[in-house]
């Protein structure tokens, strides 16, 4: 490595060490008045409005987006646009977060009194107790005025990773309050890769006549028949209404001599193959066939008495995004 290579290393080594240790002051800073604002808000009728100017205004932004998306109701109201018009999207029922690393901010000024007009709880996000927005927060989510990690300009670095983390914190917190699952989640991202991945294994399965089985005691002419005209290159072997095993193409091959055709369903299946649960997230589907030494390109979704339901392949998981 470089001269030069090594002096780049050691900046982002020390802004990471920086911001570290901001973060490891924010953790022993959270108190009573952290625990008495999510409290509040897991019991919040309205939104949570969320404003910010500058940096603090796109850390606010992302609150609010991260609130919103867990089950909390949120949006941004810039300062700015409050003043002009937007106060009015803001109601009794509400409440607001505003954010402000000096507290002193003045495009923040109509908002609080706003606030304190209406009697609608604010919540301050300051390094500034004593700071206007402090003083007339109902609750100051206080955050330690910790070490910028550009020192000669003081550029938002520090203080606004902290008020990210801040505004995890109390979304994450919200989720655990309020019992908030993956399917919960799942309604608030229906698109993209994170929807996919949240989706179960009863939404993609093949079900009914798509279902490729046989019986243990089909002769190989009806397993072969049965794998091709359902075309998923594998059956189900159902004893009764349980599924006993598998017969892969795989398998069919590595049994290719004279006397396959005098064989059964039962002589060359695999014994208990890997199932799911139709509640089974994709994306665990998708550990389950990968997962494991044997590379598998389907699964079968059985009841809780080993019934098979439906059918998922490798190529569902793939057309709907999750990989």
């Amino acid at each position: 490595m470089t001269a030069a290579g090594h002096q780049i290393l050691n900046s982002l080594r020390q802004t990471i060490e920086v911001e570290a240790s901001g973060l490891a002051e924010l953790k022993a800073a959270l108190g009573d008045d952290t625990i008495a604002v999510v409290e509040y808000l897991a019991k919040l009728e309205g939104r949570v409005i969320c404003a910010g100017v500058g940096k603090s205004g796109h850390v606010a932004r992302k609150i609010a987006a991260t609130l919103a998306s867990t089950g909390t109701p949120a949006m941004f109201v810039h300062p700015s646009e409050a003043s002009h018009g937007d106060l009015g999207m803001i109601t009794p029922k509400d409440a607001v977060l505003a954010l402000s690393k000096s507290g002193e901010t003045k495009e923040l000024g109509d908002l609080i009194a706003y606030c304190r007009r209406f009697s609608v709880p604010l919540f301050g996000m300051t390094t500034n107790a004593e700071s206007a927005l402090g003083q007339n927060s109902t609750n100051v989510l206080l955050v330690p005025n910790a070490k910028e990690a550009c020192g000669e300009t003081r550029a938002p670095t520090t203080s606004t990773t902290l008020m990210m983390a801040l505004g995890d914190a109390l979304a994450v917190a919200l989720i655990e309050l309020r019992g908030f699952t993956a399917e919960d989640f799942k309604r608030y991202h229906p698109g993209g890769a994170l929807g996919a991945a949240l989706t179960q294994a009863e939404d993609i399965m093949h079900t009914g006549e798509a279902i490729p089985t046989v019986s243990p005691t089909s002769q190989m002419s009806v397993v072969v028949d049965e794998m091709t005209q359902k075309g998923f290159g594998c059956v189900g072997v159902v004893d009764g209404e349980q599924l006993v095993g598998i017969i892969t193409d795989g398998d069919l091959r590595r049994n290719l001599t004279s006397d396959l055709p005098t064989k059964t369903a039962s002589d060359i299946m695999t014994r208990g193959p890997k199932t799911v649960a139709a509640g089974t997230l994709a994306a665990d589907v998708m550990r389950e066939l990968t997962g494991g030494q044997r590379k598998l390109t389907q699964v079968f979704v059985v009841d809780d008495k080993q019934r098979p339901i439906g059918f998922v392949h490798m190529h569902d998981l793939l057309r709907i995004g999750v990989s």
